[in-house]
């Protein structure tokens, strides 16, 4: 740990401790943590991720309480919750695990009353299910369908059902106003909102959970001033806060983590950590830096590789086309429901993609064990074990599969066989006299040989066996004629560019209608439609998706 002296003189401008010094403010800080604590018998709920700012507030909060222990004043609970989405940096999820690990050796030895969690998705929500099953493309701006459902999900879960239990909770947070200018205006406006009854106790309302309140202790520190208070302080679970700067270090270019830096000076307070799978950022910076900086993780390359698989940012235009044409060319033209939707931008018109193809899921299925094969080979002994798909995932895809997209050739078990080399350890299935591998592959050769050059005529009869076959046992059949006339209607095109054509007409038709039967629009209006048919209308006879950079607006479960 740096001397408490020599971290007073590291203190500059802009520093939460620059009025009273450090150990004053870390003084003042814990009497308030205290007299928070013992103002009523709300539940704490701490936000832990093992990063710097949620260490520092949680090492303030035990560092009090232990305090509080000595006048035997402990008398409720404080829950640390540590959210797991499964797809982490698994260098830092080992760091999490083991720190929970700390935590609750610690705990039963003091005596407090502070209860470690790791929460992890439901496995509907995993992030592979619903990119490999569902076919959910990889999260973007305008579908960052994985946040809600990784990371949110769980934690609020865990919250409301204390809230239920308990009436009510305050959510701990290691969230500072020096983060950015947005954090700042978002945690004033929480601050300052009429809700917010509890203000003068330093609580500020929740946005989005109900009779939650919000405490941020470390709100006013600085990156650095995190550290300096990370570097003078023992930390009170006996898990060094030196080896969590080693661990930021690592995932800074460069290598360089200094304590005080001038504003043109890069912090390692700015390395983010998060999912390996990750595609809302352009480069997964901390995990290159990682691995650039320690030649003991390039066990982690098959990840990083498996992230640049899926993803469609680049900072480069020509570079960012060509992978939303890699994007478009593994999805297919429908919805998830069948419908065909139309996107018209200033640089044309065209149906927008939805869900992966099965061809693409059952690749993206074997280059996911292929990376779990390798890292387990080439990790530490730590990964000897990691599944990057474990079973009951697996078996929620293969589900998906064969129950909702009526992919009845239960390809799964052997995609595993043959990549890791050993039996499929899920559900044994009955053969079927139809739907079996033999009898289907007749089929997908017969459609072809007869013109069926993207696979949908193969599809389509696939569908409406299984459907039936679904139904053979029941009494009532009342809902075998909705499916059938359903997967008819979806299967309704033998092309891509037969559905982008009929698409695009019907859209130029409704526009048409609207122009010709509107005569109250503004002529701006008018000259907008006319501009969205002309558009359309050059569109028509291009082959094929747009090869356009044409983004789409929609963001829906039902892609």
């Amino acid at each position: 740990m740096v001397p408490m002296m020599a971290s007073e003189q590291l203190i500059k401008a802009y520093s939460a401790f620059s009025d009273k010094g450090l150990k004053n403010t870390i003084e003042d800080a814990k009497a308030n943590v205290k007299q928070l604590y013992l103002s009523d018998q709300i539940p704490w709920v701490i936000g832990y991720s093992g990063g710097k700012d949620s260490t520092a507030i949680l090492q303030l909060i035990w560092c009090a309480l232990l305090e509080l222990k000595r006048d035997d004043k402990c008398h409720k609970d404080v829950h640390v919750i540590s959210t797991d989405t499964l797809v982490e940096n698994p260098f830092v999820a080992m760091w999490v695990e083991k720190s929970l690990e700390h935590m609750k050796e610690a705990t039963e030895q003091q005596g407090l009353p502070i209860i470690p969690h790791r929460l992890t998705p439901a496995v509907k929500d995993r992030f592979w299910v619903n990119l490999i099953g569902k076919g959910y493309p990889a999260p973007r701006y305008k579908f960052r369908w994985c946040t809600d459902r990784l990371k949110i999900s769980p934690s609020n879960t865990f919250i409301n059902s204390l809230v239920d239990q308990r009436g009510e909770a305050i959510l701990v947070l290691g969230t500072r106003k020096a983060e950015s200018t947005a954090r700042s205006a978002s945690m004033e406006y929480y601050e300052n909102i009429e809700t917010n009854t509890r203000k003068a106790d330093g609580l500020t309302a929740n946005g989005s959970l109900d009779r939650v309140w919000v405490y941020t202790p470390i709100a006013k520190w600085t990156n650095d001033d995190v550290w300096i208070y990370l570097n003078s302080v023992q930390n009170p679970w006996n898990f060094p806060n030196q080896d969590l700067m080693g661990m930021y270090q690592g995932a800074t270019e460069g290598g360089e983590c200094p304590l005080v830096v001038d504003k043109s000076t890069q912090s390692c307070g700015d390395s983010r950590f998060g999912c390996y799978v990750c595609t809302m950022v352009s480069e997964d910076k901390s995990m290159s830096a990682m691995i650039a900086n320690d030649e003991e993780k390039e066990w982690m390359l098959p990840l990083l590789a498996l992230r640049n698989e899926i993803d469609v940012n680049d900072a480069n235009r020509d570079k960012k086309l060509d992978k939303l044409r890699r994007d478009k060319s593994r999805r297919d033209f429908r919805r998830m429901n069948g419908a065909l939707t139309v996107h018209v931008s200033k640089h044309g018109a065209d149906i927008v993609p939805g869900p992966y193809v099965q061809n693409f899921r059952e690749e993206l299925l074997e280059k996911v064990l292929e990376a779990q094969k390798a890292v387990q080979m080439l990790g530490p002994d730590q990964v000897k074990s990691l599944e990057l798909l474990p079973l009951e995932e697996l078996e929620e895809i293969r589900r998906i599969w064969l129950e909702e997209k009526l992919e009845v050739e239960d390809s799964l078990p052997g995609i595993y066989e043959r990549v890791l080399g050993k039996a499929y350890p899920g559900k044994k299935r009955a053969h079927h006299p139809i739907l079996n591998e033999q009898v289907l592959n007749k089929l997908k050769l017969y459609c072809s040989e007869h013109g069926d050059s993207d696979g949908l005529m193969y599809q389509q009869i696939r569908s409406v066996t299984a459907i039936a076959n679904n139904h053979k046992n029941q009494l009532r059949r009342a809902n075998l004629a909705n499916e059938l006339n359903e997967s008819l209607e979806k299967g309704a095109f033998y092309s891509l560019e037969e559905a982008k054509k009929f698409a695009l007409e019907r859209k130029r038709h409704e526009l048409q209608i609207q122009l010709d039967n509107s005569p109250s629009l503004a002529p701006q209006d008018k000259d907008n439609l006319g501009e969205q048919i002309a558009i359309i209308t050059r569109s028509i006879n291009e082959h094929g998706y747009s090869s356009l950079l044409i983004e789409t607006e929609e963001v829906s479960d039902d892609f």
